[in-house]
């Protein structure tokens, strides 16, 4: 175990020890200043060329491009190429292959129960915490951001709105949420919602330190957006900008005008000065590059660097973080922890050893030299993690991809010129380093561990579980809505913890209890989804027949009648650890998922 003690930073020692001599001589009626406010904006499938600030010559993010002008602009850092996997990264400080976050779905989305997350060491130094949009690491207890360290949740289900553990239907607009943990009606366009859900928050603990995490689903598709913001596009041809992409770049519009919002709510409550804001986004571009590139080389879920180079911009007037100032040197999203914790001086002792380190002497320009890192990145998305699978090694001037490229960042940042023969010696550096981070990831036994949902807990009951985070290494789209309404073929099994002893009912689904769609039901009007996805997983179906459910000692099988719309098996459950299988067998004996399935502790 390793034992880290992060002390307080310069600046905020020197603005702690000024306050407190400052307040000696203060009437007594007046409060001493507050620690600094936190407010962390991270966006979904926003490249770092989606900007008018990074060059972008038809997008228009006037609001983000000001907000550039002024802040400290982090211009080499480094993300996941997919989204769960950074959100888990910024959230532990920990490279993602040790978290059980290495894909987006398939159970292996889910944050481990006993990694410290960033809203915990808030919450553990006087912090209220928000979150808003998309949390995407786990959606059932004890997973939820709710369970985590937030006081405030206001979240969509899955990775993106539309997701299996999503609310039935969800759209974008007028969508239901949870509102830590119980569903709630929303009116409006899903961005504006998030926002206006935090400004809410922020407004009211504006007498004390705050944490606010705004995470939008948006750009991810599908590509839903107001009206009104296609047409700021509507100048172009689809030839000169396609349909899809004024779509997504009205999306990145939508969210510049909330972030002007944003910054209006600081400014009218006096928080601004002494509010940190931070705008960032959880991989590369999904297919903006096509349009502009930013001068890099692949887009979301590649291993160059357009799939992982992102923005990160920092703003804190009271410490003294203005002024349009560029870092060039080589940072990753799982150093913002230990940078939260330094540069605010917080009690964090971490029980796991962390791969990020603080940022504050680059902030603050208060070290001349800085070590030449080696950083390394990959695109799992598998059951178990693989060596050697899509992976780039980065130092400050090298790119060793896949063991077989080589690129010199200084004068061929588009990735274009494999060099790999000419510095035999730089690639096996860059190879044996690959070798020792692979062996500390593997010390950690990610592949034998599985993060668990528990059920029977008084905190949810009952527990609401999709095929979404369902283990199989066949998933096609049953972790989707759309997987369920086409049927989508797959088989796999589920790690479930009950916590205690008892009578349990488990009942099995093809859709949600809020749909009120029986198991067979039938969709004319999305015939042409329904066959698309059919097709895409080369499955038929006829109507289902059976439904099959084996958890501990919970085992059996049971016809299912015209118009039901769950099967429910009952049975004691002692309390433990167990896979579950939950399943729907057609006319012609064919196994799909019970794309839902509740559990519940009976009284």
């Amino acid at each position: 175990m390793i034992e880290l003690k992060y002390k307080s930073s310069s600046i905020w020692y020197a603005f702690f020890i000024t306050t407190c001599l400052f307040s000696i001589n203060l009437p007594a009626q007046q409060k001493p200043i507050k620690k600094p406010n936190v407010i962390l904006i991270i966006t979904d499938d926003q490249g770092i060329g989606d900007l008018g600030a990074i060059g972008n010559p038809i997008i228009k993010t006037p609001n983000l491009d000001a907000f550039y002008g002024d802040a400290v602009r982090f211009t080499n850092y480094h993300v996941s190429t997919t989204c769960a996997p950074t959100r888990g990264a910024l959230m532990t400080g920990r490279h993602t292959n040790r978290l059980n976050v290495f894909h987006t779905i398939t159970g292996r989305s889910l944050l481990f129960e006993e990694e410290v997350i960033l809203p915990q060491i808030f919450a553990q130094n006087g912090y209220t915490n928000g979150m808003f949009g998309k949390w995407h690491l786990g959606d059932n207890f004890p997973l939820r951001p709710e369970d985590r360290g937030f006081h405030e949740v206001v979240r969509h289900g899955g990775g993106g709105i539309g997701q299996g553990p999503d609310y039935w239907d969800n759209d974008y607009f007028d969508d239901t949420y949870w509102h830590n943990g119980e569903l709630e009606k929303y009116e409006g366009y899903c961005t504006d919602v998030f926002f206006s859900e935090a400004m809410a928050f922020i407004e009211a603990n504006k007498h004390s330190p705050f944490f606010a995490y705004i995470s939008t689903n948006a750009p991810h598709g599908p590509l839903n957006v107001p009206e009104e913001y296609i047409d700021l596009y509507k100048e172009y041809s689809d030839e000169e900008l396609p349909e899809r992409f004024k779509r997504f770049y009205g999306m990145i519009t939508n969210i510049d005008d909330n972030f002007k919002r944003l910054e209006q709510k600081l400014d009218e409550l006096g928080l601004t000065d002494n509010t940190i804001l931070v705008f960032t986004t959880d991989n590369g571009t999904a297919g903006g590059n096509t349009i502009y590139d930013g001068g890099l080389r692949g887009a979301k879920g590649s291993v160059y660097e357009g799939g992982h180079r992102v923005p990160l911009f920092i703003r804190w007037p009271d410490g003294q973080l203005t002024g349009g100032k560029d870092i060039d040197n080589l940072v990753a999203h799982y150093d913002l922890l230990p940078t939260f914790v330094d540069l605010l001086g917080l009690d964090f002792n971490p029980v796991k050893p962390l791969d990020g380190i603080s940022l504050n002497p680059l902030l603050t320009e208060s070290t001349t030299s800085w070590p030449n890192r080696v950083l390394y990145v990959d695109t799992q998305r598998l059951q178990n993690l693989v060596k050697y699978k899509d992976y780039s090694i980065m130092d400050d001037r090298w790119r060793l991809v896949n063991g077989t490229e080589l690129y010199d960042m200084t004068n061929d940042k588009i990735q274009s010129n494999n060099v790999i023969d000419q510095h035999p010696l730089v690639v096996e550096k860059l190879a044996l380093g690959y070798e020792k981070w692979w062996q500390s990831i593997m010390d950690e036994g990610p592949n034998e561990r599985y993060a668990y949902i528990k059920v029977g807990a008084g905190k949810e009951n009952p527990s609401r579980i999709n095929a979404h985070d369902m283990l199989t290494g066949k998933h096609g789209s049953a972790w989707h809505q759309n997987g369920a309404t086409a049927a989508a073929q797959a088989t796999g099994r589920w790690k479930i913890e009950f916590v205690a002893d008892g009578e349990y009912a488990v009942s099995l689904r093809r859709f949600p209890r809020e749909s009120g769609l029986p198991i067979n039901a039938v969709f004319p009007a999305q015939e042409k989804i329904v066959r698309l996805e059919r097709a895409k997983m080369g499955s038929e179906k006829e109507d289902f027949e059976q439904a099959y459910v084996y958890v501990a000692n919970l085992e059996g099988t049971k016809n299912i009648e015209a118009g039901q719309e769950e099967v429910t098996f009952t049975g004691y459950v002692s309390a433990g650890k167990y896979d579950m299988e939950a399943q729907l067998i057609d006319s012609a004996k064919r196994v799909f998922p019970a794309y839902y399935v509740y559990i519940e502790k009976l009284p």
